[in-house]
């Protein structure tokens, strides 16, 4: 089972960070950079409001480029039939997932938890709040994938599943934003907890959803 286990998580990782002429893990980095340039132009040389505000805008950039590989998550398996040759070797649709979740995850949430550190600098985040900041993603950044999954999975086979996934993964995943969000407003440990438990919760309902979604996908 471990030998599987790798081999799935190895084919995932490699079809995820090398994404053909989609631009791979690097898209998501470059859109989330991109986000954190053109924020100071937006609000202007007011260095305190960039510090207090800048927090918010790398936890809204996050989830705007969590958007971008929905597309490739699910759908081109599901297209190539990959599905029903696991499924005939007697592979679940909920084991796929989960390894599906932890290959997106490490092509997304470590690129963009150290992309935060020059976004920071550029909006002007001092070392405490960074510390938060990259507390708040490796708290959250496993949900928005378990999330990402989830949506790809009900929107895969779908006309405009793209744009369908990216209005789905917006409002569920306001709870990240505020929790991770508030966290660097009242400083404490609270809203890291609860950003947290919400992405366990995600993670622990994801691989039995997107598994039936799946499922009702291959009929």
């Amino acid at each position: 089972m471990s030998s599987q286990f790798l081999t799935l998580l190895r084919r995932d990782l490699a079809q995820l960070f090398l994404g053909g002429r989609r631009g791979g893990a690097l898209l998501p980095v470059l859109f989330f950079l991109a986000v954190a340039m053109l924020y100071p132009f937006a609000v202007g040389p007011d260095a305190p409001l960039l510090g207090k505000t800048g927090g918010g805008m790398i936890w809204v950039a996050a989830l705007l480029a969590a958007i971008l590989p929905l597309d490739r998550l699910i759908e081109p398996d599901l297209e190539l039939g990959m599905f029903d040759q696991w499924a005939l070797r007697g592979i679940s649709e909920e084991w796929l997932v989960t390894v599906r979740m932890l290959a997106h995850w490490l092509s997304f949430g470590p690129p963009l938890m150290l992309a935060a550190i020059p976004a920071s600098a550029l909006v002007g985040i001092d070392g405490e709040k960074l510390r938060l900041v990259e507390l708040g993603l490796l708290a959250g950044t496993p949900g928005l994938a378990a999330l990402g999954v989830m949506i790809a999975s009900i929107t895969a086979g779908l006309r405009g599943g793209a744009a369908l996934g990216g209005l789905l993964l917006i409002p569920l995943a306001v709870p990240l934003i505020v929790f991770g969000a508030g966290s660097l407003a009242t400083g404490g440990t609270s809203g890291l907890a609860l950003t947290g438990a919400f992405s366990l919760v995600l993670l622990a309902i994801t691989p039995f959803a997107a598994g039936a979604a799946i499922r009702e996908g291959r009929r």
